[in-house]
């Protein structure tokens, strides 16, 4: 009786060591201010519930039998978005075509504009063919924060226009219109039809597509060779012949699938300030804005009516206008997009920079194609285009000031 009731006593101890030892080996969850990929505040336990069935399906690893391929970037969603953070440089995805005249041939006869460069046992993966005379590499997207940018209405990119360059500052940003795909899907509270029939394109480096929808099935087919109800046709490598698909029938996902990733994305908080505090972030902030750099990466937007309520009403502070830009020589990939010229970008958002090396192996690799390894490199390729004067008067701060728009941009 009595080593039964030293046992009692002991057990209980013994697991208390173990747990404490756990706790000093193991590291603790990291803050949410420090994570990208966590849902909004809020959200219903329907909502969350939802939240997560598109959480399991953008990390679902496709398999050929699912209907991966034939020709294919990545096997999954993550697999280029790790964390829903920005794309590593191992994963590039190479777009390319030719001019003919002052016509651009995206060569989708020979498999173009985007290249698959892997493919299933059987099958011949894609290589950029002969005859292109421009390529183009681009990184995928941090996807955080796209719900809100989606909730932003129409009018409010559209009044952050100046086509014409009205105040003479030499930046004239200016709205990507497309035309609609047979399934984009548009919510009345946020989107607009122009005189000519087309819609305010704000997704992708070039704003090529319209909403997160046509982003998600554009992705699912071009970057896994997944098609769905939206997009039936599957994916196929012309290089070996029209007829070289894979033997899953189409389509290969049903709508449920399309519309649960989309739910995901909308749900996605965008990163959270860090820093506030710091009187290099401060001052940083306040140069930034002296610059210029606040011409093209408006600090705050605020959003429109939405479905979903967490998302109405809401200011937030994405650093972009959303719209086209001329980056000038440096930037001029020869690639033209959607309704964008070769030299045009989209002025990406800026939340979540100073959080971009957590998915890309603690080095940042920034710009389009992630040329550039530093802040200060990147500010070097805007010069020459519509960014040319704030980047000028960057680079003649002292390298004190520098360090503060680096600091705050890195609070982002």
């Amino acid at each position: 009786m009595k080593a039964n009731k030293y046992l009692v006593v002991l057990v209980p101890l013994m697991l208390l060591v173990v747990v404490s030892a756990c706790n000093k080996l193991l590291p603790g969850a990291p803050d949410s201010e420090d994570v990208i990929a966590e849902p909004i505040d809020g959200l219903s336990s329907d909502q969350l519930a939802k939240h997560l069935v598109g959480d399991a399906l953008f990390a679902k690893v496709y398999t050929p039998e699912e209907g991966l391929g034939p020709v294919f970037i990545q096997t999954a969603c993550e697999g280029c978005h790790i964390g829903d953070g920005k794309g590593h440089p191992i994963n590039l995805e190479t777009r390319f075509g030719k001019w003919v005249g002052s016509t651009f041939d995206y060569m989708e006869d020979k498999g173009g504009a985007q290249m698959q460069q892997r493919s299933i046992a059987g099958f011949t993966p894609e290589s950029v063919p002969s005859g292109y005379t421009h390529k183009t590499q681009r990184l995928a997207p941090v996807v955080t924060g796209m719900g809100l940018l989606a909730a932003v209405h129409d009018s409010t990119i559209l009044n952050l226009t100046d086509s014409l360059d009205a105040n003479g500052d030499g930046i004239s940003g200016r709205v990507a219109f497309l035309s609609p795909k047979n399934y984009t899907e548009f919510d009345g509270n946020i989107h607009t039809l122009n005189p000519s029939g087309k819609y305010v394109g704000r997704y992708g480096k070039k704003a090529k597509e319209i909403t997160i929808q046509d982003q998600i099935v554009f992705a699912l087919k071009e970057d896994m060779g997944i098609s769905s109800d939206f997009d039936v046709v599957d994916l196929v490598n012309p290089q070996s012949g029209n007829e070289s698909g894979d033997n899953v029938p189409d389509p290969e996902v049903g709508a449920s699938v399309v519309r649960s990733l989309v739910f995901y994305l909308r749900t996605l908080k965008a990163p959270t300030r860090r820093d506030l505090d710091d009187a290099d972030v401060i001052e940083g902030e306040q140069l930034f804005a002296k610059v210029g750099c606040v011409k093209c990466h408006v600090p705050s937007l605020k959003t429109s009516l939405s479905d979903i309520s967490l998302l109405s009403n809401v200011e937030i502070h994405p650093f972009t206008d959303l719209l086209l830009h001329d980056m000038g020589p440096l930037l001029d990939d020869g690639f033209p997009e959607g309704d964008a010229k070769s030299a045009e970008w989209r002025t990406p958002p800026l939340w979540g920079l100073g959080l971009a090396s957590e998915s890309q192996g603690n080095v940042a690799y920034y710009l389009h194609d992630g040329r550039a390894t530093s802040i200060r490199e990147v500010v070097g390729f805007h010069l020459g285009g519509e960014a040319n004067g704030p980047a000028t008067l960057f680079l003649a701060l002292s390298e004190a000031e520098q360090d503060q728009i680096i600091a705050f941009l890195n609070s982002l």
